[in-house]
């Protein structure tokens, strides 16, 4: 069983920069594929990033890639996405997300984090 409990989510100016993080239970963090998405009102929940078990391969959907940057500390057992020249368009809740093979779709994901609100303001 692996909890997943996410923070730094804010308001924050368009153009400006948050850090999330997702600290996660258990001592197979280091097993899994971990990742991000979000969910803006009224929409699906979409793809953002993720890295995989060793942090050796990265994957970012277009709308994010050269502004958010995954990483992860599997001696802290914490994942982390730096987010940075933000759009309202960036507007949503982000979830952590955790499953032992890698992964584009919100489907078949092992765990959930609660969510973070972002909001950004233009």
């Amino acid at each position: 069983q692996v909890q997943l409990v996410e923070s730094g989510g804010g308001l924050v100016q368009a153009g400006g920069s948050l850090r999330l993080s997702c600290a996660a239970s258990g001592r197979t963090f280091s097993t899994y594929v971990m990742g991000w998405f979000r969910q803006a009102p009224g929409k699906e929940r979409e793809f953002v990033a993720r890295i995989s078990a060793s942090g050796g391969s990265i994957y970012y959907a277009d709308s994010v890639k050269g502004r958010f940057t995954i990483s992860r500390d599997n001696v802290k057992n914490t994942v982390y996405l730096q987010m940075n020249s933000l759009k309202p368009e960036d507007t949503a809740v982000y979830y952590c997300a955790a499953r032992r093979v890698p992964f584009s779709s919100s489907n078949f994901i092992d765990y959930w984090g609660q969510g973070t609100q972002v909001t950004v303001s233009s």
